[in-house]
């Protein structure tokens, strides 16, 4: 029988299959032995054990499409990051950092902003400017209020969508507009699995329809992104790679040199001035990294 792990904790994987329901499961010990970890994520073959108590054994793993770090989940197609607009306000700084890591793991990113109904229309065009000028899809959304639901939910149909925001922006009241059986479903198993009703302490896959799922991710409120290098940081900036052969010198890093073709998009307003002065940021952060290091 074939599922998808959905929960892994303390040693018990949790596997739903379609149709049939969420089954409770070990990894045989040929998985240690190969130094090979089941991940929330894995398409898997189990051998049921009992039925009726919808228990069993991982047999399998299936071939990974992809493998996410952190947080530590395989064959997602594609991450939702949802930010309030206001109430609280969003972190710009903290923004940038994952839409770096995303970019860095070259997984295609939709940025959603909540609270849409309390927020002015001045808001959300400062946000859709400074974002769309740098490729991403950006959604405005109020969950509270169910709109912009339906938007959200044809984008994850037939992928697995990874979930994330830091913690007060409506992650939760999202998933639960877009899986209002979501809490019944995993109420009986509740204790089994150590969800809790309004925190999300691991990663957990959320099965939405037919091969579409969302993988509800703890709330963060910091980022580290010191295993990139400061020369690579402009990389990870798309809206850079049009301006950047402008730039006179060779390996410019946008910051201090002269005659720079991004610098220069900066103050014609073709790059948003609040992503350049976050990399002007996290350029100095890195620097210093290495420097006492």
């Amino acid at each position: 029988m074939q599922g998808k792990i959905i929960k892994g904790i303390a040693g018990f994987y949790y596997i739903h299959v379609e149709g049939k329901g969420i089954y409770e499961c070990k990894a045989k010990g040929i998985f240690r032995k190969d130094h090979v970890k089941p991940l929330v994520g894995d398409d898997v073959v189990i051998d049921v054990l009992d039925e009726t108590r919808m228990l069993g054994n991982i047999s399998s793993i299936l071939p990974r499409q992809s493998v996410l770090l952190r947080p530590a989940v395989a064959n997602v197609n594609q991450a939702l990051i949802l930010f309030a607009i206001v109430k609280p306000n969003p972190n710009f700084n903290l923004l940038d950092r994952f839409l770096i890591r995303m970019e860095r793991q070259e997984l295609s990113t939709i940025i959603c902003f909540n609270k849409q109904d309390i927020a002015s229309v001045q808001e959300k065009e400062t946000l859709r400017k400074a974002y769309e000028t740098c490729g991403y899809r950006v959604l405005f959304i109020s969950a509270l209020e169910n709109e912009g639901v339906e938007e959200v939910r044809e984008l994850l149909s037939g992928k697995t969508t990874t979930v994330a925001g830091p913690s007060g922006v409506g992650k939760s009241s999202l998933i639960n507009q877009l899986s209002p059986q979501a809490n019944m479903e995993t109420g009986p198993i509740s204790a089994k699995i150590e969800r809790g009703r309004h925190t999300t302490r691991h990663s957990e896959i959320i099965a939405l329809g037919e091969k579409t799922y969302i993988v509800d991710t703890p709330g963060f409120t910091s980022l580290d992104i010191s295993e990139i290098t400061k020369d690579e940081l402009g990389l990870y900036y798309p809206e850079f790679a049009a301006y950047a052969p402008s730039c006179k010198f060779r390996g410019c890093a946008h910051i201090s040199e002269p005659h720079c073709g991004v610098k220069e998009a900066v103050e014609t307003g073709a790059i948003s001035q609040v992503r350049y002065d976050n990399y002007r940021l996290l350029y100095q952060e890195l620097k210093d990294i290495k420097r006492y290091s």
